[in-house]
């Protein structure tokens, strides 16, 4: 790890400035009202002038702010800051007019960094691929047990300007960030921060795996006493040897297995910590059992193991991660154990939507029958299914890419049968259960862990999750 003394950014004086806001929605909404209300002059951006894209506007414009819908390529004349939204490319228009003008442009999470008061509660900071919403809840969850004042707030839904702002004062923030977030937050210093695991992903954004690796490692610069790493992905680990930390911040890994000193991890059904105790070299603190994580399959007791270093980096004590992570309930459709039916369990994960995640809940059963399929977002499945071919009883296909899965399975698990549903409509989903059910049998899980986004037969993974379970409820309402 690199070293140095990383002191946060100087303060900006927003009044009078002429900023620009680029996206309206959740993030720039709030950031336009904000920065208004500092006495900034602000020009709102958009590139749609839909319905909804109109009432925000008519909304803002009501309070004196300019907005220019459907051209959100153009620079005005005269900015002297870009706010973007965190999902606008690097490659759009505007930037390129803004480095050319010097212009510096940040995200809303750079916004919030820069707007904290002077006694504002430090940010432990999670990202990754996967996992990056339950880490954070469980890390709230730990750090409330231990009576602290937190909230978790970020990615994970919660304005980072309402946290920063708002009349609630908190000890410390959980915070999620995605890559987007970070690839605009230049002056972002956690107290620590974890990396959870790096598979490819939003590439089209990026631009390269390079370029997403690097932008997630932001997330350790200037960090003062923990960076958190996944002992089992080389790639974080490599990206804290990158970083350039507080003098005394230290590598701290989390591991499924039997922790070295400086790492967290498991010995015979118990999470233990060799990281935050006198002598690391001879002594491990126990802090919860396997048995406290829910569910406990193996990548949520990564989860629970970076969450628990993050708050022991912060001085939590040990009694705290147990309580916490024994409080704590994930999020629906995720790894959610719907029903038994006929000595068959039902499992959805519809928040699986790339290969990384399906890998790590297919890794969780022995014998599954896989519900796969959706948009794949132009990934590849051939290296999912060889890794998990020996775990499946069978497979049913939705979805509009679900061919590439159907080849993939053909290239490495030829006996798997196969079940390809060639529908779309709100029934495909109840078609998929049942025909799931028929290739079961007792003993094993049907898993609906899907490898691809929903968009093209739902909403979002939720109401395909929702779909699943009201399948399966359906199913053992008529047995």
């Amino acid at each position: 790890m690199g070293s140095g003394q990383v002191t946060s950014s100087e303060p900006f004086d927003f009044q009078g400035k002429h900023i620009t806001v680029a996206g309206l929605g959740v993030s720039g909404v709030p950031a336009a009202k904000v920065l208004h209300g500092l006495g900034a002059i602000v020009t709102v951006v958009n590139d749609g002038a839909d319905e909804r894209a109109r009432a925000q506007a008519a909304e803002l414009e009501a309070l004196g702010i300019t907005v220019r819908l459907g051209d959100g390529d153009t620079l005005p004349e005269g900015s002297e800051l870009i706010v973007t939204a965190p999902g606008w490319k690097p490659d759009k228009p505007l930037f390129a007019a803004a480095e050319r003008a010097g212009v510096p442009v940040w995200g809303d999470v750079e916004l919030a960094w820069r707007l904290r008061g002077p006694d504002a509660a430090p940010w432990l900071a999670v990202t990754g691929t996967n996992g990056k919403t339950t880490t954070v809840q469980m890390l709230a969850s730990i750090l409330k047990a231990a009576g602290l004042r937190t909230a978790a707030v970020g990615n994970i839904g919660v304005s980072l300007l309402d946290a920063v702002l708002g009349e609630e004062r908190y000890d410390v923030l959980a915070v999620e960030l995605s890559s987007y977030q970070l690839h605009w937050a230049p002056s972002l210093r956690a107290h620590s921060a974890a990396v959870l695991n790096l598979a490819p992903d939003h590439l089209d954004w990026h631009g390269s795996m390079e370029a997403y690796a690097a932008d997630k490692g932001r997330i350790y610069e200037g960090n003062r006493i923990a960076c958190v790493y996944n002992a089992a992905d080389k790639a974080t680990e490599d990206l804290v040897r990158e970083a350039d930390v507080e003098e005394g911040c230290r590598a701290v890994g989390f591991t499924l297995g039997t922790p070295a000193p400086s790492q967290l991890g498991v010995v015979e059904g118990i999470l233990v910590d060799r990281a935050f105790v006198e002598n690391r070299q001879k002594n491990a603190q126990e802090l919860a059992e396997v048995a406290d994580v829910n569910p406990p399959a193996p990548h949520n007791i990564a989860n629970a193991l970076a969450a628990a270093a993050l708050a022991r980096a912060y001085g939590v004590p040990a009694k705290a991660v147990r309580d916490g992570l024994r409080a704590f309930t994930p999020d629906a459709h995720r790894i959610a154990h719907v029903a038994d039916v006929d000595g068959v369990a039902y499992v959805d994960d519809s928040k699986a939507t790339n290969t990384h995640a399906a890998e790590a809940s297919l890794a969780a059963y022995e014998s599954i029958v896989w519900i796969a399929g959706g948009l794949a977002k132009g990934a590849v499945f051939d290296e999912l299914v060889a890794k998990s071919a020996q775990r499946l009883r069978g497979a049913v296909l939705i979805g509009a890419d679900r061919a590439l899965i159907r080849e993939a399975l053909a290239r490495h698990a030829p006996e798997v049968p196969v079940v390809d549903l060639d529908r779309t409509d709100t029934g495909a989903m109840l078609q998929a259960v049942q025909e799931a059910r028929r290739l079961a049998q007792p003993g094993d899980t049907v898993l609906l862990a899907p490898a691809c986004a929903s968009m093209d037969m739902f909403t979002n993974y939720n109401k395909r999750g929702d779909a699943f379970a009201e399948a399966v409820r359906e199913l053992g309402a008529g047995t």
